[in-house]
């Protein structure tokens, strides 16, 4: 090799040796585990990079001082290097995979994809930790891969000040696809994006009427040419409009048989998820879920009026009577 592309080889070998350097000690460092200057040397030169101790101890202190690095030495018998300073600490980064994991409208192939993506900021060690968290089977997700996709293009409309169209779908006892306005598309002015009770919504204005769409519900979005509504460009207050969704509430598990109006399968399969199996009957059907009894599922149940009753237990058919007639005396004594 001439003398000139020698000096080139082995100038990108050292630029390369200092960003190998510092995915070494990314991957095999951390605040409890230490990296000796010996596995250093040997993950270099598996990566194709011969170095010396003395080339090595200036770029630590080159990620050090100029990079804004923390690599420290670990004295004692069983000593190493160990990069202490990290974009996220490991709460942070658990913090972020129970989100993934609890956000309905990201289906579990996307969440696994999302928390190995994660995981490069930590250790392989911490990154194990991360791993052993994920408890991905009985979660409720989404079936919808578009979802992402979908996210995207209601941003690009947002930020253009365009209409979007779309399909929207409900699901049937047979958990297909059944589309609403008899498959006309929607036209909207899209408003904001809120991540709300495990789901995506996107709030728009239809027909100068703000609405919101659960963005995993909709389907084949198109961006219009029309400029977005005059209620798109008002300030919309996302924290007020969050609150009209109702939260989780704790209380006494137990197995609960509903009989509902057939209608309502894709409500159900949105709340109880894909594996709910329904028994049906003459334009209804029956349901056993597991719940936690309180007013927010009594409030639930209610909300539908005659078209969802408990049956059994008896626990939860006083409770839910009880309620009842709690809200009916509270509007009497108005």
């Amino acid at each position: 090799m001439p003398v000139k592309e020698r000096k080139m080889a082995h100038t990108s070998e050292q630029k390369l040796k200092v960003l190998y350097l510092y995915d070494i000690l990314n991957e095999y460092s951390d605040e409890n585990n230490v990296i000796s200057m010996s596995d250093i040397i040997t993950h270099l030169k598996n990566r194709g990079i011969n170095a010396e101790r003395k080339s090595i101890y200036d770029d630590i202190a080159l990620l050090n001082d100029v990079y804004g690095c923390k690599i420290e030495y670990r004295h004692g018998k069983h000593g190493g290097y160990r990069l202490i300073d990290r974009k996220f600490e490991l709460s942070e980064l658990k913090l972020l995979v129970d989100a993934v994991q609890a956000s309905k409208f990201i289906t579990e192939k996307k969440s696994c994809a999302l928390i190995k993506k994660l995981e490069i900021f930590k250790s392989r060690y911490q990154a194990t930790q991360l791993q052993h968290s994920v408890i991905m089977r009985e979660r409720i997700k989404t079936m919808n891969e578009s979802v992402f996709f979908n996210v995207d293009a209601i941003q690009s409309a947002i930020n253009a000040n365009k209409q979007i169209s779309f399909l929207y779908f409900d699901r049937n006892m047979k958990k297909e696809r059944v589309y609403r306005k008899n498959g006309e598309r929607y036209v909207v002015s899209p408003i904001a994006l809120i991540w709300d009770d495990e789901n995506y919504y996107l709030v728009a204005s239809d027909e100068n009427i703000n609405k919101h769409y659960r963005v995993d519900k909709m389907e084949d979005i198109t961006l219009s040419a029309k400029t977005a509504g005059p209620l798109f460009r008002k300030r919309f207050d996302t924290a007020k409009y969050s609150k009209m969704m109702f939260g989780m509430f704790g209380g006494e598990t137990v197995k609960v048989t509903l009989l509902a109006d057939e209608k309502l399968a894709g409500v159900f399969i949105d709340r109880f998820g894909q594996s709910v199996i329904f028994t049906p009957g003459d334009g209804n059907f029956t349901v056993t879920v597991e719940v936690a009894l309180s007013p927010v599922f009594y409030s639930w149940v209610m909300q539908f009026g005659k078209s969802v009753k408990i049956l059994s237990p008896e626990i939860a058919v006083k409770g839910i009577s009880k309620l009842a007639a709690e809200v009916l005396e509270n509007c009497k004594q108005f």
